[in-house]
């Protein structure tokens, strides 16, 4: 039974995963996720392996609390998270292959996942009082426990929610967009925090992806 509801989870994943990598085929989205990777620079990765050791500090002291150890992709067998496809219950072959072509699909479309939450949890902060941003990035990372996170490392994930929110009112107040005229309107102003955030969002997954990755050659 657990086999079956993994091999499920991991089709309907898959399939979500392939929605978005097969937007790459169209020539606009392209163009828009080279302009992403175009403007990455030094200080979107400057603070990104400081962010992930908070949020591993406060994920190994919140899934020490009785329940918050508990993600319901685990308690079928899943490891990690069901968008690397790695299984307790794959065996053979099968146990490096789907997470082979997961992560083939994956990396290609991570500006374009780390723009869609960037667009859903920070634009418009700049408007926000201190308690909403604060309550935005827990939501942010709760929803993580939707897809199976354990629901202790789900709320750590807040502390990355919230260098989200403070790069995207950096880019909201600051920015160095060429295209952008500072003295554009609320809506351009908006759109270059997002893509800020996005940047600092897509850093932090990149550099998630080559620890993984690591850490599986190191283990095999």
């Amino acid at each position: 039974m657990l086999d079956a509801l993994t091999f499920l989870v991991l089709a309907f994943v898959g399939f979500r995963i392939f929605s978005g990598t097969r937007l790459l085929g169209r020539r606009d989205v392209r163009a828009h996720v080279v302009d992403i990777l175009r403007g990455l620079r030094f200080r979107h990765f400057v603070f990104v392996l400081p962010v992930l050791a908070g949020v591993v500090v406060v994920a190994t002291l919140l899934v020490q609390i009785p329940g918050l150890s508990w993600g319901w992709w685990s308690a079928i067998g899943g490891v990690g998270t069901p968008a690397l496809g790695v299984s307790q219950n794959s065996h053979g072959p099968l146990e490096w292959i789907i997470p082979a072509v997961f992560v083939a699909m994956l990396v290609p479309a991570l500006p374009l996942f780390a723009e869609s939450e960037e667009r859903m949890f920070r634009r418009g902060a700049q408007r926000w009082s201190r308690w909403r941003r604060v309550r935005r990035a827990v939501e942010f990372g709760l929803v993580h426990a939707l897809i199976g996170i354990p629901i202790g490392v789900a709320l750590a994930l807040s502390v990355g929610g919230g260098y989200f929110t403070w790069a995207y009112l950096r880019g909201y107040r600051k920015g160095d967009d060429v295209l952008l005229d500072p003295t554009a309107d609320e809506r351009r102003r908006e759109v270059h925090g997002v893509m800020e955030s996005t940047r600092a969002h897509l850093a932090y997954n990149l550099t998630i992806v080559v620890l993984v990755g690591l850490a599986f050659l190191l283990g095999a």
